[in-house]
């Protein structure tokens, strides 16, 4: 083997992103709010970007420099990929410069909305909320330690995530600990025993929400039962003694071993299921989501009308500070004259990288409302199947541009407020030829259930038969499957006496 250094040559393709294609492709993934912020922030990074107060927009009147905007628009697409390959004396940023760009961002009829900023209110945890209870309690400072060292141990549902001994194990470590650190005769701090800690964990157990601080779900039911004065009730008695069986909904073993009725167990059983299993929750901490909805769909004189919900975007132009600037043509040189190129070159880009956001947005939402149509007039039963593929074809894009289009964006429509995921799902075929979505399918299925003799439940079988008879062929396991993403239980499970 001959080692060195050689040269040689070759020829091979290779496909490179423009810096700006991604910037384009990022604009497109953003959601309203995020696309506000970027926007925000691209003011402050690029000085020839300038903001259009709608004030100033409204009773500003045009410049002879404007007038001539649109056509200056169609010029600078058709050259757009020549600037971004040329080097920066190839632009002609002079000419755009002085004559103004001023387009994208927002409609030029866009009103003036009053905005509310929502105020976030600071509201403590369940274990604050603990705490707080505690304190005013009479316990001793031993008490309270071990009160807080259970109280640490509770999750967000309101149950104890360990067991008793374990937490003995640790605040007792941490006694011992403390000891040796300032050489304490141990003597003098007692370890914890379980006798303490049940006890204290009853104290907890006692406190509001009711069953909180539950180590099963069982205990937790008896806890809200025993709060609520129903210790001796038939209720209390079928969660103490036949737990296994009532989740289990046997109602026949359950009245022959107690000399019951079927329908009095299923009286106690109604009452259980209106207990919270998870008491805790109510004192969660996760954050309110406000949505703003990027698009909206309104129904006009018959006919649906789309529009981009951007009245609050930032509306960009040229900053006419520099138009003022640029009629001094002794400044353009050197480092002056390239500083600016780039800069101009990245604000017309970021004009028309926006404008080009909101059209294909429409073109999107557009051919949604044209193919689920009778979804807006009749209800998600009526919802058909589509694909991202589908859309792309349809207005002469990419699969992953209506990807990027579609992620984390909502549209306010008559029937709610959706995301732009929602329209999208597989279909079956109906003996007739049609397609129907697997959404609407759950739909017709949750309104079988909802509608069905609840002392003959429908088998999934029997829905299969109904849809069937229906024109849509679907199989038994798909049925259920779909039963389960609606959180509907078996047919066993289901029929009351």
């Amino acid at each position: 083997m001959k080692t060195g250094l050689q040269q040689s040559t070759s020829l091979r393709q290779e496909l490179k992103i423009n810096p700006r294609l991604y910037q384009a492709m990022d604009l497109l993934y953003m959601p309203l709010l995020d696309l506000q912020q970027h926007l925000k922030q691209e003011l402050l990074n690029n000085p020839f970007l300038d903001l259009v107060e709608p004030d100033e927009d409204e009773n500003e009147e045009p410049e002879a420099g404007d007038e001539e905007g649109p056509a200056m628009d169609a010029a600078s697409e058709d050259t757009a990929a020549e600037r971004d390959s040329a080097k920066d004396d190839a632009v002609d940023w002079e000419e755009i410069l002085l004559d103004g760009f001023d387009t994208g961002g927002a409609p030029a009829e866009s009103e003036v909305r009053e905005q509310y900023e929502p105020v976030t209110v600071d509201r403590g945890d369940l274990s604050d909320h603990l705490m707080e209870q505690l304190s005013l309690l009479d316990l001793t400072p031993r008490q309270e330690v071990l009160a807080a060292e259970c109280v640490g141990n509770i999750g967000d549902d309101g149950y104890l995530t360990c067991s008793l001994p374990e937490v003995l194990a640790s605040v007792n470590e941490a006694i011992a600990g403390a000891a040796e650190k300032t050489g304490a005769d141990l003597a003098s701090l007692p370890l914890y025993t379980l006798a303490e800690a049940e006890e204290i964990l009853g104290v907890i157990q006692g406190l509001d929400p009711a069953g909180v601080g539950a180590r099963d779900l069982r205990e937790c039911l008896l806890l809200q039962l025993r709060e609520q004065g129903q210790g001796e009730a038939l209720a209390y008695r079928l969660v103490h003694d036949a737990f296994d069986d009532l989740i289990a909904h046997r109602w026949p073993e359950i009245a022959r071993r107690y000399a019951l009725t079927v329908q009095e167990v299923q009286a106690a059983a109604d009452e259980i299921q209106k207990l919270d299993p998870k008491p805790g929750l109510r004192f969660s901490a996760a954050e309110e989501h406000y949505i703003i909805p990027d698009l909206i769909v309104d129904k006009i004189d018959g006919a649906y009308r789309v529009s981009l919900n951007d009245t609050n975007l930032p509306r960009l132009r040229l900053s006419r500070t520099y138009q003022e600037i640029a009629r001094d043509k002794s400044k353009f040189q050197g480092e002056n004259k390239e500083f600016i190129a780039s800069k101009l070159n990245a604000a017309t880009w970021m004009i028309q990288a926006i404008e080009q956001r909101r059209q294909t947005m429409l073109k999107v939402m557009n051919y949604i409302v044209d193919r689920q149509r009778e979804f807006f007039e009749k209800g998600v039963q009526h919802l058909k199947p589509l694909t991202l593929r589908e859309v792309a074809e349809a207005i002469s894009m990419h699969e992953s541009t209506i990807s990027r289009v579609t992620n984390e964006k909502w549209v306010q429509t008559p029937r709610g407020v959706l995301p732009l995921k929602f329209f999208f799902s597989s279909g079956l075929t109906t003996t007739g030829g049609d397609d129907v979505s697997a959404r609407g399918i759950r739909a017709q299925i949750e309104k079988l259930i909802r509608e069905e003799n609840p002392r003959q439940p429908l088998t999934d079988q029997e829905i299969v038969d109904i849809l069937n008879r229906q024109g849509v062929q679907i199989a038994r396991r798909t049925v259920a499957k779909y039963r389960d993403q609606l959180g509907v239980l078996s047919a066993r499970m289901r029929k009351r006496v």
